[in-house]
């Protein structure tokens, strides 16, 4: 069994498969596991530039977390976000749970005890051999397996699948999941930030929908902001130069930051496939004709996180009835 994708869902599935005695390998394409589950280093302290928080609305879910928490793995960082008019928090009761440490450090937790992963292994050349899948990768190996799970982007997905025939009806839902874009900026702050409480403001009217201070969320001592740019605006600037995108962003953030504080340090990040917009109805699509699985954020309309941690407990439910 394969796994191509080691972000939540392929984690999940993962993690289910190996639990219940089949043999399964995971690859990733990046450096590390997680995929949008990301932190990244900068200037001494950290900052989520992928996933940002997530909540619960499902009864497995919640009871998944309740586990995390038990493990002091995660924590709840508010209930809700101002607009950005810094007199009010939104709440809507539920809470929003933040990884300590970062939201990679999620996904790591999940990858620790799969025996068989391995990252910096691109995919090149997906084919279906008479009653096996053969899977080509940049490294020169080459991962033979009965069933295949696919959680990357659809549209990554697709493209590695070029040489498979999929059935129509198939090819044509897959196609019409569609993703947004988003540009993100990291930005280190030294001196005063006057975000309001938890620490985060989201107004999705505004081209910079997300303002986030990473200390304030607790897994840095920096104070570091993280600068998400609508759908919109990054599939309309998405080639701008850095230069460019950080000079708006500088603009969008300026009247947070106090009367003597700089931008010590910037980083620009380029999510292609950020935000699915337009989702299967069901977790998982299961091939017609063929041991294989698409699974991922995109699948069951629930959202980012909850969305993909249902959909690798579904796919892995789909593969063990194939082995069944």
């Amino acid at each position: 069994m394969l796994v191509v994708g080691a972000g939540l869902s392929g984690l999940i599935a993962a993690r289910e498969l190996q639990k219940n005695g089949i043999s399964t390998a995971i690859v990733d394409k990046g450096p590390s596991v997680g995929g949008r589950l990301a932190t990244r280093r900068i200037a001494g302290g950290v900052a989520d530039h992928g996933a940002q928080f997530f909540t619960a609305r499902t009864n497995i879910f919640k009871a998944e977390i309740d586990e995390w928490l038990s493990e002091d793995l995660v924590r709840i960082w508010g209930y809700g976000w101002s607009d950005g008019s810094l007199k009010r928090t939104v709440s809507d009761g539920h809470p929003r749970y933040v990884t300590n440490g970062g939201m990679n450090k999620l996904a790591k937790h999940l990858a620790k005890d799969i025996q068989d992963l391995e990252v910096d292994v691109r995919v090149t050349d997906i084919s279906w051999i008479e009653d096996h899948w053969q899977v080509k990768a940049n490294n020169h190996a080459a991962f033979h397996s009965q069933v295949l799970l696919m959680t990357p982007p659809v549209p990554q997905s697709l493209e590695l699948l070029s040489k498979v025939t999929l059935a129509p009806e198939d090819r044509s839902a897959l196609q019409r999941i569609q993703y947004g874009p988003c540009i993100c900026g990291i930005h280190v702050i030294d001196g005063e930030v006057t975000l309001p409480e938890p620490g985060a403001v989201q107004n999705f009217v505004e081209p910079v929908y997300w303002i986030a201070n990473n200390k304030a969320k607790g897994i840095t001592d920096r104070t570091i902001l993280t600068a998400h740019a609508s759908s919109n605006w990054s599939r309309s600037h998405f080639d701008m130069p850095d230069e460019e995108i950080l000079t708006f962003l500088h603009e969008a953030i300026k009247p947070y930051l106090g009367a003597n504080a700089t931008i010590a340090e910037d980083q620009i990040k380029r999510w292609r496939y950020s935000v699915p917009l337009i989702t299967h109805p069901r977790d998982t699509l299961i091939a017609r004709g063929l041991p294989l699985v698409f699974a991922g954020d995109a699948f069951g309309g629930r959202g980012r996180i909850e969305g993909a941690y249902m959909s690798g407990l579904e796919a892995a439910k789909s593969i063990m009835e194939i082995f069944a």
